[in-house]
């Protein structure tokens, strides 16, 4: 017999459809198609047992910022959306103030930025998750970002991607993306405090000096590392790697492969070919679940690219990528005749690689501390833009060839905590570009490093300056987005820069204090 409805209950209800977001601001601009509606009508069942839902979106840096809502709390903003501060897009990497939000429009020309006004997040109920490892039983979920007029928020790095899938899937081609990423796990040094919040203790605390940001966490190494592929590092690793494998596994993630890497506790995790917005969904919610999973154990998860740590080496994040004809059914790289390397399409989106490589590199690599991966004493890591078959020096590596139905373009620039979406959307809108104008790519090289070619930028401030200059950064990102990041990226550049000139420099490529407290424990 059900419990009869009191007054005040049914107050509660009828006032609840108010209590966020825009009543009917789903329904009322059509913002989703009959997938993602039949993915929320399924969903109430799930809800049941559930007693919060954390929705979120990858702000510009590529960092997951959420909120926590109650299950009921979440039904009405499934279909309302959510308002949500605009923090996330005006502060940098050390979280000071990069884009003026009370100048007008934000100085970036979106009126709803002045003041600092609110934005709506609408979940993608297409992303919902459970959650294997919370302490109760919690959903999670992408959203994208809305101006209040129903309009994809010019901010938004998600829709950046959408918009070249489009792109794509209007030649008839949709795009394959492999995640093939190396991070460090490290001991918490206080192991007696499991959680999440051991991760963070040290760094609640503001230290003069350094921007705003604290100290980074206090950590140990796992193992000595430099036993390549070692068995035994990566089982004395397996009381940390078995939850977060699993997690991944429950939460619908593509993991295929896990390996240690050369450095102390240096991992690389692999996952199966996704579509790309997929991927880029996947790699976003891979980097938030390993740091809460490895915090759980005593442990933290870094994506930095080259922590402030004795003898450890860089991690870098290889983009594997191709494209499927959805017409003829197959990959579009495969030549149908003779033993050239790569198809047409191939060679042409090779060539738009690599002529868009510098004004492009700053979505693969955001911050200072990842252009320590391109000195030239880290062999593996590409600092020329040139291309070759299999040789891991190169920018763009191609594996397979004629005949080989898995052919497929690597490309070997990123660092672990790029933007998802801006590093796939970048790729995707050069290697299109070339396609679409018929470019090839000059012959392979034999020296990748070679000092006669090309040079990839050397530091954040050289990529930001090809960013800016690039027509083709401008049509990706669009007018306030392309403003938007190029501001943070001077904001975290000038304030490397006062720092480097009151400190004692650290030695020729090694990793300096300030990029630590900046990187470690954010990333």
């Amino acid at each position: 017999m059900t419990k009869p409805t009191t007054a005040r209950e049914a107050g509660e209800r009828r006032y609840a459809r108010f209590a966020t977001g825009s009543v009917g601001f789903v329904e009322r601009h059509g913002l989703w198609n009959a997938e993602q509606r039949t993915a929320a009508d399924a969903l109430e069942e799930t809800l049941s047992g559930l007693e919060f839902v954390r929705v979120g979106f990858g702000d510009p840096h590529g960092l997951m910022r959420s909120k926590t809502l109650t299950v009921d709390a979440f039904r009405t903003a499934l279909r309302n959306g959510i308002d949500m501060s605009p923090g996330p897009f005006v502060f940098d990497t050390g979280h000071a103030v990069g884009v003026d939000f009370f100048a007008p429009g934000g100085g970036i020309g979106i009126p709803e930025l002045t003041g600092a006004g609110d934005f709506l997040i609408v979940p993608d109920p297409l992303t919902f998750k459970v959650l294997p490892y919370t302490e109760a039983a919690t959903g999670w979920v992408i959203a994208d970002e809305y101006l209040r007029d129903g309009s994809a928020h010019p901010l938004s790095s998600r829709a950046v991607l959408r918009r070249q899938c489009a792109r794509a899937a209007e030649r008839g081609l949709s795009y394959v993306v492999g995640l093939e990423v190396e991070w460090y796990v490290t001991r918490l040094a206080d192991a007696r405090e499991h959680g999440p919040a051991a991760a963070s203790a040290t760094a609640a605390a503001a230290v003069g000096g350094f921007g705003v940001q604290g100290e980074p966490p206090a950590v140990e190494p796992v193992n000595s590392g430099y036993q390549f592929n070692l068995d035994t590092f990566t089982d004395g690793l397996m009381h940390v790697i078995t939850p977060l494998a699993r997690a991944l596994r429950e939460l619908g993630l593509p993991l295929r492969t896990v390996e240690h890497e050369s450095g102390p506790g240096q991992l690389e995790f692999t996952f199966s070919p996704m579509n790309g917005l997929d991927a880029a969904d996947a790699m976003l919610l891979f980097r938030t679940v390993a740091k809460q999973v490895c915090a759980r154990l005593g442990h933290h998860a870094s994506f930095m690219a080259l922590p402030r740590l004795e003898r450890f080496d860089p991690s870098g994040w290889h983009l594997h990528q191709s494209l499927f004809d959805t017409a003829a059914d197959r990959n579009a790289f495969v030549p149908q005749e003779g033993a050239a390397l790569l198809s047409d399409e191939g060679l042409g989106y090779v060539a738009g690689l690599l002529e868009h490589a510098a004004d492009i590199a700053l979505f693969a690599i955001p911050t200072v501390n990842g252009y320590r991966r391109l000195d030239e004493q880290f062999s593996l890591s590409p600092d020329r833009v040139v291309w070759s078959a299999e040789n891991r020096g190169a920018l763009v590596r191609v594996l397979g060839g004629p005949g080989e139905e898995s052919t497929h373009l690597e490309n070997r620039i990123g660092e672990p905590c790029a933007n998802p979406y801006l590093y796939l959307g970048s790729q995707l809108a050069a290697g299109l570009d070339g396609i679409e104008r018929g470019l090839r790519p000059g012959g392979l090289a034999q020296d990748p490093h070679a000092p006669t070619e090309a040079a990839l930028p050397r530091d954040l401030a050289e990529a930001v300056a090809a960013m800016e200059g690039s027509a083709l950064a401008r049509d990706l990102l669009g007018k306030p987005l392309h403003d938007c990041l190029a501001q943070l990226k001077r904001s975290e550049v000038s304030r490397f820069g006062a720092w480097l000139a009151g400190s004692d420099p650290a030695g020729p490529g090694e990793t300096t204090v300030w990029e630590h407290r900046e990187y470690f424990g954010a990333y």
